[in-house]
């Protein structure tokens, strides 16, 4: 199988169909990363991802792959989506959550107790620390990885991972019906996240 840097290189030079080939390799990750935070222009943005990347491609950071920098192109469009919509300046990405901003992303088909009251919680988690968690438990990033493809210090990534595992368990406990389904939730946190990552957008 080609690698992913080879597809980028072959489709700057003009060939489309290695374009097309990376375009099938990473389309899922990166639609379901803007499904689970925007209710329209998901195909918009996916798009204007892969072409930053092409466009980008002479300049990728060395040891960051591929789908990786990605995602780091794609938090960049998200934010600026936000911050051209909210132009009042009430949005920031370390406070405002999805769920502040009025968003409703993708609806998730699964009606499991423990897969609703997830997504919930993540929603309304600020939108820097989502980012972080989604990285961490649906693509399985570790922290090193996660400031790779965010241009941020590791140290920033942990601290954020911290700050998002303590407000997920705040979050959970206050939107459960029961106190016994959040904890449950927690205990099993990676589980229900890989599985909320692959009922995600089947609507």
């Amino acid at each position: 199988m080609e690698t992913d840097e080879a597809l980028v290189a072959a489709w700057r030079d003009g060939d489309k169909r290695a374009g097309s080939r990376l375009f099938a390799r990473h389309f899922e990750p990166i639609a379901r990363f803007f499904y689970s935070k925007v209710q329209t222009g998901v195909e918009d943005l996916v798009q204007r991802t892969f072409l930053a990347l092409v466009e980008r491609s002479e300049h990728l950071p060395e040891g960051v792959p591929v789908r990786a920098y990605l995602f780091g192109i794609a938090r960049k469009l998200l934010l600026r989506r936000f911050r051209d919509q909210y132009r009042d300046g009430i949005f920031d990405g370390d406070t405002v959550s999805v769920a502040d901003l009025g968003e409703s992303p993708s609806a998730l088909v699964d009606r499991r107790e423990h897969l609703q009251l997830l997504y919930q919680a993540l929603r309304a988690l600020p939108l820097e620390l989502q980012i972080v968690v989604e990285l961490f438990y649906w693509e399985s990033y570790p922290a090193p990885a996660i400031a790779a493809a965010l241009e941020l210090p590791e140290g920033t990534v942990r601290s954020r991972l911290r700050r998002a595992r303590e407000l997920l368990g705040d979050h959970l406990r206050a939107l459960a019906p029961a106190p016994g389904l959040a904890e449950a939730t927690l205990h099993d946190l990676e589980r229900w996240a890989r599985e909320l990552r692959d009922h995600l957008g089947r609507a």
